[in-house]
């Protein structure tokens, strides 16, 4: 066992394996340096949450003047321009139905706030319904409320007690779409809402699927008074071509959860975009109907800036140009490496690994970091969801690598 040479205690880490942390002392645009001198490519963009690179010049000058100003108030009975400048923003990019922010710290309690948000809207319009239908295989995130709606499995097995039930699903397909009816005709009336990932799920190993299903699905839902749950925290900000991957369903859900690229990476922040109709659900001159949830760093002023930051360099920079161009190159390396795509995701099955714990998912890390790569593989899919100033030559290290550790690691 190696001797514990730090006090902290890393996420998704098994501390036991002897297996050291490398430190990284900067990070400037697709590549983190570390404090050996080695350059490496952040070819998952550092869990899925940097978009425009890394300190991104312009969001860092939005955070340092907004630093000098105000960096963090409660956000109860006040509020505050960026956070008014940043939901204004969301709106405009977003479908005409959702017409509401609610500002959280991240993906998990954009996650939470949306299944509350449904499940007391319909308790405040006097049916109430607790049931909650999610697909299997998703994942939304650590907290209770979003592990319960995830797939039961090694991320959440010691608390599987502890877990509300959930009504699972296969994942959209135009085979199942029937099968979902007649489980609405049975249970509608119990159901709060459905929860899915559009198009992708990401720690299900980035399985694609449907569009169209999934959007017959939705239509049903509508039809029987559920409301729909889109966890956009991985696919929202490009990550599948369009802004986000409702749009290529042909989606507009009632509830929309961000994250991740909500800031192009720069800060912690989630948001919960709500329809009119669940808000005004919580509308009343009755003080208990308000809807009962805070986090102390709601709309965080520093966050909010960064965010706002992001957008404004969708609006003024070729971005939807460079997420076409990474997303042809991702398309031909999906040919070459025999895997698929979406947008700007790259999956392959790499290997034999059954889980997320395998000997194989750490050996293929190790050999992709001394190759100057950032990978992180789950189970035996190796995925690649890179920055968006990444260049060709950047992902093609990178194809080169995953051609290698799938070679040695077969």
């Amino acid at each position: 066992m190696s001797v514990i040479s730090s006090p902290v205690w890393h996420p998704l880490t098994q501390h036991g394996s002897g297996t050291l942390e490398t430190p990284i002392v900067r990070a400037e645009g697709a590549y983190l340096y570390a404090g050996d001198g080695r350059q490496i490519f952040d070819a998952i963009s550092s869990w899925w949450v940097v978009t425009h690179g890394h300190c991104h010049p312009r969001i860092v000058k939005a955070v340092q003047q907004q630093a000098e100003v105000m960096s963090q108030i409660i956000f109860a009975d006040l509020t505050h321009e960026p956070a008014e400048a940043l939901a204004l923003g969301l709106m405009a990019i977003t479908d005409p139905h959702l017409q509401y922010v609610f500002y959280s710290d991240s993906g998990s309690t954009a996650v939470e706030v949306a299944i509350k948000m449904a499940v007391g809207a319909h308790a405040h319009n006097g049916g109430a319904r607790h049931k909650i239908i999610a697909l299997e295989g998703g994942y939304h995130g650590d907290t209770f409320g979003a592990m319960a709606v995830g797939a039961r499995g090694v991320f959440n097995a010691a608390y599987d007690l502890m877990l509300f039930e959930v009504i699972y699903v296969p994942v959209p397909d135009a085979d199942n779409i029937d099968a979902f009816e007649d489980l609405l005709k049975r249970q509608g009336d119990d159901v709060a809402a459905f929860i899915f990932e559009p198009l992708v799920q990401g720690s299900a190993g980035m399985r694609m699927y449907d569009g169209a299903a999934l959007k017959a699905m939705c239509d049903l839902c509508r039809v029987y008074g559920i409301y729909t749950i889109a966890d956009e925290v991985m696919t929202g900000f490009g990550r599948t071509g369009s802004m986000f991957a409702c749009e290529q369903a042909g989606i507009a859900p009632d509830l929309m959860c961000l994250s991740k690229g909500l800031t192009g990476g720069f800060l912690p922040m989630g948001a919960t975009l709500v329809c009119e109709e669940i808000y005004r659900a919580f509308y009343s001159k009755d003080r208990g109907k308000m809807f009962m949830h805070s986090t102390s760093f709601t709309a965080n002023p520093l966050a909010c800036a960064a965010a706002k930051a992001s957008l404004d360099i969708w609006g003024d920079e070729d971005v939807q140009g460079r997420i076409g161009q990474i997303s042809a190159w991702q398309k031909q390396a999906a040919q070459r490496l025999g895997g698929r795509s979406l947008g700007t995701i790259l999956a392959v099955e790499a290997g034999s690994a059954e889980s997320y714990l395998s000997d194989w998912v750490a050996a293929v890390k190790k050999q992709a970091l001394d190759c100057g790569v950032l990978l992180r593989p789950v189970g035996n899919t190796i995925y690649v969801l890179p920055p968006y100033c990444s260049g060709q030559q950047d992902l093609n290290l990178v194809y080169d690598v995953i051609e290698e550790v799938g070679a040695l690691f077969a």
